[in-house]
């Protein structure tokens, strides 16, 4: 699965964001409806949460430095996690306190009424064409993986991210297009806190979700199961018997660290070692689709030793899923 940035997907929705945001604010403006401010600070939260990961990517790539040794990589981490924090106050916790505001003070709408539905209409059609760049970039990275699956195990949040919130921005659009509409019909302003209010719960949802994954790559995740086992397998050979135990840990969506102990033959020179490790290394490069950053001990094999250790040393990731 690749670990790719999603460069295109970011700028079509943040494309989308800023038309979207500004409309839905005229609407508000000639409608005082809640729904309609809702939906336009997600649209300006959503607008800086593709700015913010822009900036992730472009603070990644830098080198590293002294202080820095691994590098930048989790940059993209990093913004990709702060994305979380707005969504959930910004988007979710103004939405609900809208919805709080309309509820105990509602009033119809009672000038420009097809303004929102059109503003809505149109941001549905913008939202969706975003959806789909999105998807398209994902197709093209996800393997056998289902979307799902894609989101929960990706190594790189930028896609991932910009699929949730176009989901939740077309969710949330259906949402406010109801409380606009029945508030229409019934002239009751409390439907436009309803729609506010399960807009905020949606944005909330997301964020809580996004955080958490986001919290899991910063604290650090292994390789994916399919790259860990082709590192595994790709180790022995001419000089190295086998591996004995190995541990794995992402620096960024596209470097991983290889840290492994391994078996060599017990009569071997220090200069053959040295030769068969170089070789491993490679292999290693070779067999996974990232940068890796590769550290090998050489040791003597001992089965009982190896035993008394304890299973610890010999765990490999399980889920699929990555999370």
């Amino acid at each position: 699965m690749s670990a790719s940035g999603g460069t295109k997907a970011i700028i079509a929705a943040l494309t989308a964001n800023l038309g979207i945001a500004v409309a839905k604010f005229v609407a508000f403006l000639l409608t005082a409806s809640s729904s309609m401010l809702a939906e336009a600070i997600h649209s300006v939260a959503d607008s800086g949460n593709q700015v913010l990961l822009l900036v992730g990517g472009k603070r990644a790539a830098r080198r590293a430095s002294s202080v820095h040794q691994f590098g930048y990589g989790r940059a993209r981490y990093i913004y990709a996690f702060i994305v979380s924090i707005v969504l959930f106050s910004l988007g979710g916790l103004f939405a609900l306190y809208e919805a709080w505001h309309k509820f105990a003070d509602p009033h119809p709408i009672e000038s420009w009424q097809w303004v929102p539905i059109v503003v809505l209409l149109i941001a549905i059609g913008l939202e969706g064409r975003s959806f789909s760049v999105a998807i398209k970039e994902a197709n093209a990275v996800r393997g056998t993986h289902s979307l799902r699956e894609y989101i929960r195990a990706s190594r790189a949040p930028e896609i991932p991210v910009i699929l949730l919130e176009d989901f939740g921005a077309l969710v949330g659009l259906i949402f406010g297009l109801f409380g606009v509409s029945m508030t229409l019909v019934t002239h009751d302003g409390r439907w436009d806190a309803v729609g506010s209010a399960a807009i905020g719960l949606l944005l909330v949802v997301i964020a809580i979700y996004l955080a958490r994954e986001m919290s899991s790559m910063l604290i650090g995740e292994s390789a994916l199961p399919s790259h860990h086992r082709a590192i595994e397998a790709a180790l022995p050979g001419e000089g190295i018997e086998r591996v004995i135990h190995m541990r794995t840990m992402h620096l960024g969506p596209d470097e991983v660290l290889v840290a492994a102990k391994v078996a060599v033959p017990a009569g071997a020179s220090a200069p053959e070692i040295a030769a068969a490790i170089d070789r491993g290394e490679e292999r290693v490069r070779a067999a996974v689709p990232l940068k890796t950053l590769i550290y090998l001990e050489p040791d003597i094999f001992h089965a009982e030793r190896s035993e008394a250790a304890g299973t610890a040393a010999d765990e490999r990731p399980a889920a699929p899923s990555g999370h």
